[in-house]
């Protein structure tokens, strides 16, 4: 996302006014959903699934605990959009014009091992593995590249009619966040969308899903601007439940309001979720203990 100076991070926040944000104590910010560029290119308009009603018997999603199981080095520089575990280590998209890049790094040490950068006026996002592909999104510029997996070599690209936030891949569909409160699945293959999914917290249109990981059969969401993942229900958009991560990167460690949390990847095979941030010198294995 953008960068943000820390009084409009602070007017967005207050400009929510919802009961389940507040549970929170704070909550995502309230930009205007992405507006449709005339010159966009035309692409199919599957109608959103209809948001839950908010009635006194709206599911309430829970707070989580969780513990840090292991703390590793993690490139600094990086203004990390996507995280996706494979075979051994990451892949990461990263952004910012003209120093968006994607990248294969080695753990635990955190050394970058390849690296394809995007064209200077590009802003790198989400990014999902689909198979031998890397699949990346940008920002504004409405464009998405996809990425031989070994080499990080660029074999095609492909126009979405909105901004581009967050990947992942549920093992049949893509799913990508705008910054709105919908979802859209994407062919995997034509990278045309498929339907939407409206994602509510309480019975309340929840905004700013960011970075996405397809977890054990739940889509867990980065919210933009907070130290929250939210751990969405794929067939009705519902939060069931959520992490607060607030501290988990000791705040001498930070130095401005965008190092934000921004990383979710997960190990199938070990049952490891990792997380990490905008220009964060850290990436954290945390374990659910509930």
């Amino acid at each position: 996302m953008p960068r943000l100076t820390a009084f409009l991070a602070l007017a967005a926040l207050l400009a929510l006014g919802t009961a389940a944000l507040r549970s929170f104590g704070a909550g995502p910010g309230s930009q205007a959903p992405p507006a449709a560029s005339p010159t966009a290119p035309a692409v199919a308009s599957p109608a959103a699934a209809p948001a839950p009603p908010a009635t006194g018997n709206t599911f309430a999603a829970r707070r989580l605990d969780y513990k840090v199981v292991g703390s590793y080095p993690h490139d600094r520089a990086a203004f990390l959009q996507g995280l996706v575990w494979h075979n051994g280590g990451f892949y990461e998209s990263t952004g910012l014009e003209g120093e968006s890049s994607v990248r294969r790094v080695e753990f635990p040490s955190g050394r970058v091992l390849r690296k394809t950068a995007l064209s200077p006026e590009l802003f790198g996002e989400g990014l999902a593995l689909v198979g031998d592909r890397l699949v990346q999104l940008t920002w504004q510029s409405r464009l998405g590249l996809v990425y031989d997996r070994e080499t990080l070599r660029p074999l095609r690209r492909f126009s979405y009619n909105s901004e581009g936030w967050g990947l992942t891949y549920d093992g049949k569909n893509l799913i990508m966040s705008d910054g709105s409160d919908t979802l859209t699945y994407l062919d995997p293959t034509t990278y045309q969308p498929i339907r939407r999914l409206r994602v509510t917290l309480d019975g309340q249109p929840l905004r700013d899903l960011n970075e996405l990981e397809w977890i054990k059969g739940e889509i867990w969401a980065n919210v933009w601007q907070t130290d929250l993942i939210v751990r969405i229900a794929p067939a009705t958009g519902r939060v069931t439940s959520y992490l607060d991560l607030g501290g988990i990167l000791k705040p001498a460690l930070r130095d401005g309001e965008e190092d934000v949390l921004n990383g979710i990847a997960y190990d199938a095979q070990k049952d490891r979720i990792f997380i990490s941030g905008k220009l964060w010198p850290r990436l954290f294995e945390i374990k659910v203990t509930d």
